[in-house]
């Protein structure tokens, strides 16, 4: 269990826009969240993104929305603000304009996708002008304000084919600053200017695929992830949005997902890191990330609550808004793959809360230096409007330590926020006395990250890059494992460190003892002093659906067309196919130019009873379309207006000077009775793993009986042995589902089926 510790709490804001914190009173730490976090106070929060300012809360961005329209508010507020000091419960911040502060270029513009950092002791707010097809970028002394325009940050035209939406910022261990954008459905990377306010040097794509998006890029151990989304972020209960992933060892790529397969790659990618589970999420995407004071990361994003996804219209937008709140979940680090909750997905019920209270430290915000113990003169405490509380070193160059009363364990997670204007400045970690400890210094002198372990012990030096500003604030991090030191200096915590090292650490300076800052010279600052015990990693992941027994299936070693016997399990919709035929081994279908979308229900469905219960139904495929919309695949299938569809289609890439994709498409179509009035019939994607000429398909069927619903995964595979789970769709239980196959859309390709087989269960709940 948790120790009991000390915890900021916020008070209720009277007004909407925020001066920096009041004083807080001491609070315990919450052992439990449930999603969405802040699901209290807005009633959406899109696109949403977190930093932990200088005054120790935490702060989160969304896209403009009608965030309080249960209110009574009928209109929007651009890019709303929340706080939090534990990630859990959460208050209204303000927003960074209003209808009075907007910018003139913007022409009235909504505005979308913040994204927030903090660079050279300022808070930057990078947004998406949509009307501009730009981004834009507001900065601020404090991170509710007051913001300065800045402008746009990419010229026109920006040299990305796409969108000049969805921006994310990052920073390099060489200083160097990349702004990542695009959608539509290429993501863009260029290096920026010293100051990161806007582009320069040449603009580099290094991801396309359907409707991707929402690029957010960290470094993790030798790689750098670039997060992104695909399908689509918002149509309500057709939502198919997922995070995905892919890795790189250098920031302009190349990135390639899971199975190797390029991020520019003209297929559809794996390497799914959040997905519908069946739950009560629909579409999670469009992520944030943070770490916890334990160091354990955490993903922050929206999802779709499936049984109220639909806002009410707003006046003067000419669609209806989807709700996405602001959710939170565990990511996980496994096999080198980031992966929400080892593959669980958004969570549901009450999670095991974030680490947000030390141990050991203090944030300087009241009571002085009460839970510090000065050894050494000239430490104060003074204030400032974004920090609040800091404490400073006025003294000579004699080393001078701040340190905790208390004792923090061996393996340890530490962290400050240091400045210095003249000499060194260091978080300690495991104090017992001078010549045993750790000390991460921040020395001016040398431009250096410099680590000492004690006496006897030679210190490790990394410098640090040639742009590092020490008058600014940075977070230094160190985490001690067992033997193992590592220690990370960034700006803003956002997974973008400027410096890293790693080193061994004997065990008679692995144990435990105080935290604090050392502070050499006249000129050091120091604030958010905190230890907590670290962080256990999860190392294996939820066990994948499996197929049981085989029930049943058609091998396609007949002469006979399915269908079209007596005595055959099959039955045709609009058959039999024209040019279907049996090959001694394969069922031999050419696409024909008809369809089966909405209203446009043409195309030949061959059917065959499902059985009761869960069960998986899985074909082989080859299938090498080259023309738009081409398919091929297997159904769950009700009636025309209700099914769920995996098939191997071709889709034309936007923007693309006629690029084809070729993806995995898990679809599915039916009512949508949420909308205002409501949609007979609507239809929508998730995208799988890659396709390729040859694919196995599964489709896993479960009945909820508890919700009355049908719920629906995809897998795919290029191997028969290695397969890429997508996402869950779902549809209100009314007609038992009929297992089909399909081969459809414009003229000119074959589809053969080697098999149809039909498994016992192969759905597995990770709710």
């Amino acid at each position: 269990m948790r120790p009991t510790v000390l915890a900021a709490a916020v008070a209720v804001l009277s007004g909407l826009v925020l001066a920096p914190a009041p004083a807080v009173a001491e609070a315990p730490a919450p052992a439990t969240y449930t999603n969405p976090v802040a699901g209290d106070v807005v009633d959406t929060f899109p696109d949403p993104v977190t930093i932990r300012a200088r005054d120790g809360f935490w702060y989160a961005y969304g896209t403009q929305n009608p965030v309080f329209q249960s209110r009574g508010e009928t209109g929007e507020r651009m890019l709303p603000i929340l706080r939090s000091a534990d990630l859990v419960n959460w208050e209204y911040a303000g927003e960074v304009f209003t209808q009075e502060t907007q910018p003139a270029w913007h022409d009235g513009s909504r505005l979308w996708a913040p994204d927030v950092r903090y660079v050279d002791g300022r808070y930057y707010l990078y947004y998406s002008v949509p009307g501009r097809n730009t981004v834009g970028l507001a900065t601020a002394p404090t991170p509710t304000g007051p913001w300065t325009d800045e402008g746009p940050t990419l010229p026109e035209p920006s040299g990305c084919p796409t969108g000049g939406i969805d921006q994310a910022l990052f920073t390099d261990t060489d200083g160097t600053h990349w702004l990542y954008w695009g959608s539509y459905d290429t993501i863009c990377v260029a290096r920026t200017n010293a100051d990161a306010t806007h582009i320069e040097g040449p603009v580099t794509q290094v991801a396309r695929g359907r409707r991707m998006e929402g690029a957010f890029v960290v470094r993790h151990e030798e790689f750098y992830y670039l997060f992104y989304s695909d399908a689509g972020c918002c149509d309500g209960a057709y939502s198919g949005y997922q995070v995905k992933a892919g890795r790189s060892t250098s920031p302009t790529g190349p990135f390639t997902d899971d199975e190797g397969v390029d991020l520019m790659a003209l297929t559809s990618k794996g390497a799914i890191v959040a997905g519908a589970n069946g739950n009560r999420w629909i579409g999670p995407g469009h992520n944030g990330f943070l770490t916890d004071l334990a160091g354990q990361d955490w993903l922050v994003y929206h999802g779709i609550p499936a049984r109220d996804p639909d806002l009410a219209r707003v006046p003067g937008i000419d669609r209806q808004l989807t709700r996405r709140p602001m959710l939170l979940d565990r990511l996980d680090w496994i096999d080198g793959w980031p992966v929400l909750r080892a593959g669980a997905g958004p969570s549901e019920g009450p999670q095991r809360a974030p680490v947000t209270a030390p141990v050991a430290g203090s944030t300087f915000n009241e009571n002085g230096l009460a839970g510090m113990h000065p050894v050494g003169r000239g430490w104060s405490v003074e204030h400032e409007p974004d920090a609040r509380g800091y404490a400073t070193h006025a003294g000579g160059h004699r080393t001078s330590y701040l340190l905790s009363t208390g004792r923090a364990p061996a393996d340890v997670r530490a962290e400050a926020d240091l400045r210095v204007t003249d000499g060194a400045a260091g978080l300690v970690v495991g104090h017992r006395d001078r010549n045993h400890q750790v000390v991460a210094w921040l020395d001016r002198d040398r431009h250096a990250l410099v680590t000492e372990l004690g006496r006897g012990h030679a210190e490790e030096v990394t410098p640090l890059p040639a742009g590092f500003r020490f008058d600014s604030w940075h977070n230094v991090a160190v985490e001690v494992r067992g033997t193992r030191l590592t220690v990370e200096v960034t700006e803003d915590r956002m997974g973008d460190p400027v410096a890293l090292q790693e080193r061994h650490v004997p065990r008679s300076a692995a144990r435990r003892g105080a935290v604090g800052v050392a502070a050499r010279g006249a000129g050091v600052d120091a604030d958010n002093v905190s230890a907590v015990p670290l962080y256990r990693p999860v190392t294996e992941r939820v066990p994948e659906p499996e197929v049981g027994e085989l029930l049943f299936g058609d091998e396609f070693d007949g002469a006979e067309v399915p269908g079209t016997t007596p005595d055959s399990p099959w039955r045709w919709v609009r058959g039999p196919a024209a040019g279907l035929t049996m090959t001694g081994d394969e069922l031999s279908w050419p696409t024909g130019n008809n369809e089966l979308h909405l209203g446009n229900n043409t195309a030949p469905v061959l059917l065959r009873d499902a059985p009761a219960g869960d069960f998986t139904v899985e074909t082989r495929i080859e299938f090498a379309p080259d023309q738009v919309a081409q398919q091929a695949g297997i159904l769950l299938y009700e009636n025309d207006d209700r099914y769920f569809k995996l098939v191997h289609s071709v889709l034309p890439l936007h923007r693309g000077g006629g690029a084809l994709l070729h993806v995995s498409e898990f679809g599915k179509e039916g009512e949508r009775p949420t909308t205002t009035p409501p949609t007979p019939v609507a239809n929508a994607p998730m995208f799988g793993g890659p396709a390729a000429d040859t694919m196995w398909l599964r489709l896993s069927f479960h009945a909820d009986t508890e919700h009355g619903e049908n719920e629906v995964r995809a897998a795919t595979s290029r191997d028969g042995r290695h397969w890429v789970h997508n996402g869950v769709w779902t549809l209100p239980t009314r007609d038992d589902l009929d297992i089909g196959l399909v081969s459809m859309n414009r003229t000119g390709a074959v589809a053969e089926f080697d098999y149809v087989r039909v498994y016992r269960a192969g759905f597995s709940h990770t709710r």
